[in-house]
């Protein structure tokens, strides 16, 4: 995929988070892989407003060419998931309510529900509270998120992580409607969360679901 296309994907990514209702105004950030380093929506630019144009080149250290506007604050955060991990060429972070409310609670969000698959995890870890913007976030980031597609953020929101923008989009609503759905049944006194040994019929029964590649998992069944 060439820049051009990149910037109007991004631009169409950062509609489709706040239409979703995954964040409020400019808040949230959305990035892809690019061939020397990444594009990245710039800070405080409301989606309705974003512009193609104005998605920022930068390299993975932090360089930005003259002219442009400057990228997200969380833009060490999204540079140190890709170096650390080859496979992932999409990331999106958002401050999404009930995933933030957990996020804020320090909790994880466990295996209640089977969707949870689509994470690559059977629990949704938690990195440790850093301030935003900051190197200590990065790389609080990249250790919580191991190698899985999703971890939330003590005291700040969520983020995904995966092979395209789309897919990226995809496991950030899972994990809001999975927060909801956890923070749901903790208000009624706990869910029951499913064994190791179900989540691998689940794993198997999504490898041949549908008409998806047998790596991809099913938006629904």
């Amino acid at each position: 995929m060439n820049q051009i296309d990149q910037r109007e994907q991004l631009v169409q990514g950062y509609r489709e988070l706040s239409a979703a209702q995954l964040g409020t105004g400019s808040s949230g950030n959305l990035s892809v892989r690019a061939d020397e380093g990444m594009l990245i929506t710039p800070t405080g630019i409301a989606p309705q407003a974003l512009e193609p144009g104005q998605a920022v080149a930068m390299s993975l250290g932090g360089d930005v060419a003259v002219g442009q506007l400057r990228p997200s604050s969380e833009w060490q955060m999204h540079a140190a998931i890709y170096t650390a991990r080859p496979d992932v060429h999409a990331v999106v972070h958002c401050h999404s309510r009930y995933a933030t409310i957990l996020a804020c609670a320090h909790r994880t969000i466990p295996a209640l529900h089977y969707m949870i698959a689509i994470t690559g995890v059977d629990e949704i870890p938690l990195a440790p509270y850093a301030t935003f913007g900051t190197p200590a976030l990065a790389e609080a980031v990249v250790a919580g998120l191991g190698e899985g597609g999703a971890c939330l953020l003590a005291n700040h929101g969520q983020l995904a992580a995966a092979t395209d923008l789309a897919h990226a989009l995809r496991i950030a609503r899972e994990v809001e409607e999975l927060a909801a759905m956890y923070w749901g049944c903790l208000a009624i006194g706990g869910g029951n969360i499913l064994t190791d040994s179900a989540m691998d019929e689940v794993r198997a029964a999504f490898a041949t679901y549908g008409q998806q590649a047998a790596q991809d998992v099913p938006d629904n069944t």
